[in-house]
Order: C-alpha cells, then sequence, then structure tokens
C-alpha cells in the first residue's frame, strides 16, 4: 500500500487504525510506504513515532516537495506486493473500501479503479476539477473521468510497467490508462475532507494540466499548425479581395488600420507559435538532464 503524506499529519493514526481494521477480512501481510513529501508540518516524525505501534509501516521522507506524483513513484518503487493500494491520507478515500476493491481484482481485472460517487469536496474544488479533466481529455484525446482518482489497487505487473516509465512528468492515472490491461472501476463512499486543506489550487492545477499536455500530447502543435493554415488562407482571400477593390478604383491610397491589424495579429500568431514550440523544447530539455524523478532523505528500519 503507498500512501503520499502531506499534511496530514493529524490524520495518520486514525488512518492506520482503519486501514488495519479494514484488512483483518484478507488473508495478507499488509505492506504500508508512507512518503512524506516535504511536508512543512513534521509528519515525518509522526511516521516514526507510529511505527512503534504499526510494525507494517515503512516510512520514506523525500527531501524536498516533489509532488503528489513523484512520492507516489518513490511509494511504488519500494512495493513489493502482488497487489498494491494506492490511496491519499486525507481520509475522503475510505480504507472501509479496499476489500471491495480487492474482491473486484478476484474477478480477473488487473486495475480495480475507485469511481468516487457525490464527491464531498467543495464547489470550487469541483469545479476546478471538471474544467481540470475536461481540459486534459480534449488536449490528450482519451477520456477523462473526473470521478477517479490515485486511489485503486493495483496488480503487480501492472506496476511494473508503470514504474518501469521514468519520465520526468509523472501523473499516476494517465500512466495506468497508458500501460492499459484488464481495467474496471466501482462505486465507492467518498467522505467530506477532514479539516485538511486542499493543496491543490487554481494556480498548480492549470501547472499539473501544461505538463501533462506536453508530456502526453502533441495536440497544442498541430493546434497551432491548424491555426497558422487558417490565417494564411484567411490572409490569401483578403489579399484577392484587395487586389479585387484596388482593380476596380475603390482604393485609391493604402488603408493604414488594415497594415497595423495584420501586423499585430501575425506576430502575435508568431509569438504564440514559438511560445509553444519553446514549451516542448523546455520539457525535452528537462527530460535529458537525466536527473533522479525524487530523492530519498530518509528512511525507517522495521
Amino acid at each position: 500500500m503507498v500512501i503520499p503524506v502531506y499534511k496530514g499529519k493529524n490524520l495518520l493514526s486514525e488512518l492506520l487504525e482503519r486501514i488495519m481494521f479494514a484488512l483483518k477480512s484478507l488473508d495478507s501481510s499488509p505492506e504500508i510506504i508512507l512518503v512524506e513529501d516535504g511536508c512543512p508540518e513534521g509528519s515525518w516524525d509522526k511516521i516514526v513515532a507510529l511505527q512503534k505501534d504499526f510494525p507494517e509501516i515503512i516510512g520514506l521522507k523525500l527531501s524536498r516537495n516533489f509532488g503528489q506524483h513523484y512520492a507516489i513513484t518513490a511509494g511504488l518503487d519500494h512495493a513489493v506486493g502482488e497487489w498494491v493500494v494506492v490511496m491519499d491520507c486525507d481520509l475522503q478515500d475510505r480504507p472501509e473500501e479496499i476489500p471491495n476493491l480487492y474482491a473486484e481484482a478476484q474477478k480477473g481485472f488487473d486495475v480495480v479503479l475507485a469511481r468516487r460517487e457525490n464527491r464531498k469536496d467543495g464547489f470550487f474544488k469541483r469545479l476546478g476539477s471538471r474544467i481540470f479533466y475536461r481540459t486534459l481529455a480534449y488536449l490528450t484525446g482519451s477520456r477523462q473521468d473526473e470521478s477517479i482518482g490515485n486511489f485503486g489497487i493495483y496488480h503487480r505487473k501492472v506496476i511494473d510497467q508503470v514504474i518501469g516509465m521514468r519520465e520526468s512528468i509523472r501523473y499516476f492515472p494517465t500512466m495506468i490508462k497508458w500501460v492499459g490491461f484488464c481495467q474496471t472501476s466501482i462505486p465507492v463512499v467518498h467522505e467530506a475532507n477532514a479539516g485538511r486543506t486542499s493543496t491543490y489550487n487554481t494556480r498548480k492545477l492549470f501547472n499539473l494540466a501544461l505538463d501533462i499536455m506536453l508530456a502526453y500530447s502533441d495536440k497544442p502543435v498541430r493546434l497551432t499548425v491548424k491555426l497558422g493554415l487558417f490565417v494564411a488562407l484567411t490572409g490569401f482571400l483578403f489579399a484577392i479581395f484587395t487586389l479585387f477593390r484596388y482593380w476596380t478604383g475603390e482604393i485609391i491610397v493604402a488603408g493604414y488600420a488594415s497594415l497595423i491589424i495584420s501586423l499585430w495579429v501575425l506576430s502575435g500568431l508568431v509569438l504564440i507559435t514559438l511560445g509553444v514550440v519553446g514549451l516542448y523544447i523546455g520539457k525535452t530539455f528537462e527530460g535529458v538532464k537525466n536527473r533522479p524523478i525524487y530523492i530519498i532523505e530518509k528512511k525507517t528500519t522495521p
């Protein structure tokens, strides 16, 4: 089980108690990997202290805040079980749903995702999430379900393929979708936020969407090509129309307004195109640096 921890110090005790109670019905020896993602509130000390009561815990402390999906990658790299559960630490993902996910997986599925019905998030978070997923679906050309997040159970062969993808931009749900295998989802109860402030604001969602778009889609480049063709065609038609007016004597002096408008529009389009291409070049440059995806500062010992 892999759980990224950020601003969830006060929820860890209840989370672990509920996990252990939920797993009693399963004949297994659980392994709970808590990845402290550079949390500013001292979650690492709490993880170390909880290991005395919960020897199933493996704690990983990242050297700084790398981000949720990088923390998940760190946990997956250290997970050894045949089935791996990924969930958040904020108790909105209910541990009591884990047996249901596992039972569904035993029907022959490699991935069982938790589909959150009646999300208990605030209005603005739900609105931002809806815009994020719809934009992502359009740019990547693949269906995105805003009711499905990280929470789910994954077979070892799926996890092996995901951790084999070492690109610098990480987004766990898209990576799971890309690797394929036999996937399904089941409805789960989504709980209200247990007093923990969401770490995803509008700016972070926008930056995340931009990173995913650049990593998994070339659609922005295609759109700029289409826009360029449209502008070129429009300019060609406008030129023919202008020549026709000139030949018929309607134009005596060239218009100043049309010249200025053309310069501004074309300059803007050129800058947009260069910006999109520059973003791709920047992400390519970032990838070829071959830096580690994350850095582990500390690890608990059994």
